[in-house]
């Protein structure tokens, strides 16, 4: 049997990216600072950072965490992928 640990760090992953990929082509569109190098790493490093308090919780774990700052960091990347047609 999967564990909730394993789904709940799976659903922080897929819920990350499909967020970050969706605001990244809305919103950032016209915003030159997403093309930099370092704004998937920025941007997953923070959404990290805002996540580890919920790792407090007793099903949550850093792992969690970390894996919701992964998405946001792949969200953040395949979105401004998209943005430029490459």
């Amino acid at each position: 049997m999967i564990g909730l640990g394993l789904v709940l760090g799976a659903a922080a992953l897929a819920g990350g990216f499909a967020s970050a990929r969706s605001f990244v082509r809305r919103r950032l569109r016209f915003v030159d600072a997403v093309q930099r190098p370092a704004a998937p790493l920025i941007a997953g490093v923070a959404a990290t950072a805002i996540a580890l308090p919920v790792a407090l919780l007793p099903v949550v774990t850093v792992a969690t965490a970390v894996a919701f700052g992964v998405g946001v960091g792949a969200g953040v990347a395949n979105g401004r992928r998209d943005r430029t047609g490459a």
